[in-house]
């Protein structure tokens, strides 16, 4: 059934036990490389026999013949300890890790230079990519007295105090690169969609919220904050999160007995009309409060800013062609657009 067609997303893994070749041996492994979520970016393939030569044939026949090294995987301890290929020195996982805490400290990151800057953004880059292969490996992150190598090289907290520091050099580098006309960016790439793969979701800081409650503890605390300083989706959350603790320790509204998740609906519905009613009052934007609840309660059911058709121009008192240019219609967007990004999908209550 795999052999035919047959499209199951769930799969994880699969175990061969035939001398596949070419199109039947690639049909057979992308039974299990579809991606579904998040959660599954890949699938395993475990082999009972060596079909490494036979699987080159088939990327070299069907594909790229020089995708090798591309697509085959170099061994697990060969990715934490560095391999030799084509001459050239390939630095392993735990060399990239010595190097980023020998040479960066995240205290002092406010000192560096644009040099050294730009360095850390690619050391930091190069440990990203790695560490997405490595997660591929069931030995990656695990702890076993028996094995002479300790996976956890970097701690917890330390990879987060660093990927902070990374995103805080995006966002500014991103502001130069708006704000000057000749990009001074080209030799920076940021690996910001690596991050995302395994960042944190606000459920999980909401367990890690009931824990502080419940413990009262300021170590859950430091770490809900390097948490969400260190997820690109969660940093602009930051403040709300935090006055939502203050919130619960202070205000007789938030009882223990209460379900975390539905305290926290209400607070962000309360925050969200809150916050809407001040852009929509703000006499310099020229919006209809009305309309522009309307505007905002359809994009966040499309999961969008909606950026054409009527709902654009009806927000405004005065009517404003989409395409006019208008720097205070521009203003407008840019409002809505942030407190879109800042509330999308951390709440179940609606706008309207």
């Amino acid at each position: 059934m795999f052999l035919t067609g047959f499209d199951a997303t769930t799969l994880n893994t699969l175990w061969v036990d035939k001398n596949l070749k070419l199109h039947g041996l690639l049909q057979a492994y992308s039974r299990t490389n579809r991606i579904l979520n998040s959660v599954k970016t890949y699938g395993n393939i475990v082999c009972f026999r060596n079909l490494e030569s036979n699987t080159n044939e088939a990327i070299a026949l069907f594909g790229n013949k020089d995708a090798y090294g591309i697509v085959i995987l170099k061994t697990y301890l060969e990715y934490i300890n560095g391999y030799e290929q084509n001459n050239k020195r390939i630095h392993g996982y735990k060399e990239l890790c010595d190097t980023l805490k020998a040479d960066y400290d995240p205290v002092s990151s406010s000192k560096w230079d644009e040099e050294k800057e730009k360095k850390f953004i690619k050391l930091y880059g190069s440990l990203l990519k790695l560490k997405n292969i490595l997660v591929c490996f069931d030995d990656f992150g695990t702890k076993k007295e028996d094995r002479q190598y300790e996976n956890q090289i970097l701690l917890d907290r330390e990879f987060q105090d660093f990927q902070s520091i990374y995103l805080d050099l995006w966002e500014k580098y991103k502001k130069k690169s708006n704000s000057e006309k000749e990009n001074i960016n080209d030799d920076i790439v940021f690996e910001i969609e690596l991050m995302k793969q395994v960042e944190i979701d606000i459920h999980y800081i909401l367990r890690q919220v009931e824990e502080y409650r419940t413990k009262n503890c300021k170590d859950i605390e430091l770490k809900i904050e390097r948490e969400i300083l260190s997820t690109p989706s969660l940093r602009n959350k930051k403040e709300l999160i935090e006055n939502f603790i203050s919130r619960m320790n202070v205000d007789i509204k938030y009882e223990i007995s209460d379900d975390i998740e539905k305290n926290w609906d209400r607070y962000i519905k309360e925050e969200r009309d809150i916050e809407l009613t001040k852009i929509t009052a703000n006499k310099s934007l020229g919006l209809n409060e009305k309309e522009t609840k309307k505007y905002m309660a359809k994009c966040f059911d499309r999961g969008e800013i909606i950026e054409h058709g009527s709902e654009i121009t009806d927000i405004f008192k005065k009517p404003r062609p989409w395409n006019s240019g208008n720097e205070e219609k521009k203003k407008a967007i840019e409002e809505l657009t942030n407190f879109f990004e800042k509330y999308y999908d951390i709440s179940n209550s609606k706008i309207i």
